[in-house]
């Protein structure tokens, strides 16, 4: 009986001393709240310390209050509270809580004030806090904050951070945060040439101002490793600026190529210049616009698939007023380009204006599915998913017109009217059915372009017009009625017009590039790939 009852008497006291510590340490924070107002600043310096040990989430709010100089102590019940002034009116809150207390007078409380030494404290402990913090964006934000004002005090809180940090993110944000924090303190000079080749990694301006204030060092080893760094972040940069120009080059190319492919197979099989071309890219581009239109009035749900249903549409549309444009006009103007490039011309106002009676003058909003939006870097290169995504739909459009050119009846008899109409028809080929098929094609394919275009470009009446020359540039310098040159010569005058912008400005850009390939048909006077046959070579 003595045995149990001394157990008994054990476990009591064990149950009465455990209750006894949960709410001393649940009250931890408020008593050092308490503490705050007492002593100079160096014991205030300490409690602040004391604060950031506990790891409460709310002493956050609390040491930035501090630090703002927005706590006070009420002189009536000594109740510490957050002031917040607007205009005359002062408001207390509960400094841990938030919750509002309600107006006071300017001199119902004394504030608690700070000095320099008081704030480092605050600014150190914030990072602990911050640093520490479960939240993967708040422990970024922080480190942040550290590389941008380069504080000495935090690097304890960041090697104390490191120890326990495994996202491989976080962990180099710590360590340039820790980096800009050594350049600023009294390290040994290996430490800070150490910290000045972790810096050079990255290429934003922030860590360009940094490296760049180390230049000016009084120590000769870390000035002529900021400047060694200096050198290698320009010679990177300017490599990943010939990238991304290539990038930009490339994506500018494949909208080139679908606007101007169907153009370079219609001028191939039949010689017309067709000056309507640009306004059937305009015909898709509205066509996208109008599903999305209707998908969102009818069946929201389906627009992350609105352009796989608006581009089939989109071609048709565009196809068959092509059809319409060849058997309406062009079949009667054979041989006799100067008419043909000016009925085309009249067309081209006509489409332009029909579109401006039914959808108006104004530019008309194509929204981008989410699967098109957004952007990801590759090293210092930007990559938006929507040109990602049309250069793979041009190069898919591109592939897919080869295979119908080479493996299909249809595609073996356009290539012999355009290497030989007479003989073709000799042949028993019907040249008229093969001329609407080309140019329902060719516009089909500028339909195309639209869909893409309308993901990237205003959607307006004059669309086409900002394509048209440069769609008829891309045909005579890759070749009239050869899709490799036209392949060739959009991704080629892309490139080089990216390359030339910087220098010269967009618009003087384009003028270069017109002259070059004036000279460059001087000498080739049949493009990048002429085509070969009897007919084509007499």
């Amino acid at each position: 009986m003595l045995l149990r009852f001394l157990l008994a008497a054990a476990t009591i006291a064990v149950f009465i001393a455990a209750g006894s510590l949960l709410p001393a340490r649940a009250a931890s924070l408020e008593t050092l709240l308490a503490e705050l107002p007492e002593g100079g600043y160096d014991e205030r310096a300490a409690v602040v310390t004391a604060i950031a040990g506990t790891g409460d989430d709310r002493a956050v709010a609390l040491l930035e209050a501090l630090a703002e100089g927005d706590l006070r102590q009420m002189k009536d019940g000594g109740q510490i509270v957050r002031v917040v002034r607007e205009g005359r009116t002062h408001t207390a809150f509960d400094p841990l809580t938030g919750a509002e207390i309600g107006e006071i007078s300017s001199r119902a409380a004394s504030k608690i004030r700070v000095n320099n030494k008081l704030r480092r404290a605050i600014a150190a402990a914030l990072g602990q806090l911050t640093l520490a913090s479960p939240d993967r964006a708040r422990r970024l934000a922080a480190a942040a904050s550290v590389l941008k004002t380069g504080d000495p005090e935090q690097i304890e809180a960041l090697d104390a951070a490191l120890e326990t940090e495994t996202d491989p993110e976080v962990r180099t944000a710590f360590m340039d945060a820790r980096a800009a924090a050594v350049l600023n303190a009294a390290r040994p000079t290996a430490e800070k040439v150490a910290a000045i080749a972790q810096l050079a990694g990255r290429n934003d301006p922030q860590v360009l101002s940094i490296i760049t204030a180390a230049t000016t060092s009084d120590e000769p080893a870390v000035a002529a490793a900021a400047a060694d760094a200096l050198d290698r972040i320009e010679q990177a940069r300017a490599a990943w600026g010939a990238v991304q120009n290539v990038w930009y080059g490339l994506s500018l190319g494949s909208v080139l190529m679908l606007a101007a492919i169907g153009l370079a197979i219609s001028f191939g099989v039949m010689g017309v210049i067709n000056m309507a071309h640009g306004e059937l890219v305009m015909l898709g581009a509205y066509t996208t616009f109008a599903v999305q239109e209707l998908i969102r009035s009818f069946a929201p749900g389906l627009f992350e698939v609105s352009l796989l249903i608006a581009a089939p549409l989109a071609f048709l549309v565009a196809g068959a007023v092509g059809v319409g444009i060849e058997r309406g006009v062009c079949r009667y103007l054979h041989g006799r380009p100067l008419e043909t490039l000016l009925a085309t011309w009249g067309i081209s106002l006509i489409l332009q204006q029909t579109v401006r009676s039914i959808f108006g003058p104004t530019n008309q909003q194509v929204g981008n599915p989410d699967w098109m939006s957004g952007a990801f870097e590759i090293g210092q290169l930007t990559i938006t998913w929507n040109r990602l995504w049309i250069l793979l739909f041009a190069l898919a459009v591109f592939a897919l017109l080869l295979l119908i050119l080479k493996r299909t009846p249809a595609g073996l008899q356009m290539r012999a009217v355009t290497q030989n109409r007479r003989m073709a028809e000799a042949m028993g080929i019907r040249s008229g059915w093969v001329d609407a098929l080309t140019f329902g094609l060719g516009a089909g394919i500028a339909g195309l372009a639209g869909v893409a275009l309308s993901q990237i470009d205003n959607v307006s009446p004059n669309l086409g017009q900002s394509y048209i020359v440069d769609s008829f540039m891309v045909v005579v310098f890759g070749g009239v009625g050869n899709l490799w040159g036209a392949f060739a010569g959009a991704f080629t005058l892309g490139i080089v017009n990216k390359f030339l912008e910087p220098y010269a400005g967009a618009v003087l850009a384009k003028v270069l590039v017109l002259v070059f390939i004036i000279l460059f048909i001087q000498r080739r006077p049949r493009g990048l790939f002429a085509l070969k046959g009897r007919a084509v070579e007499s």
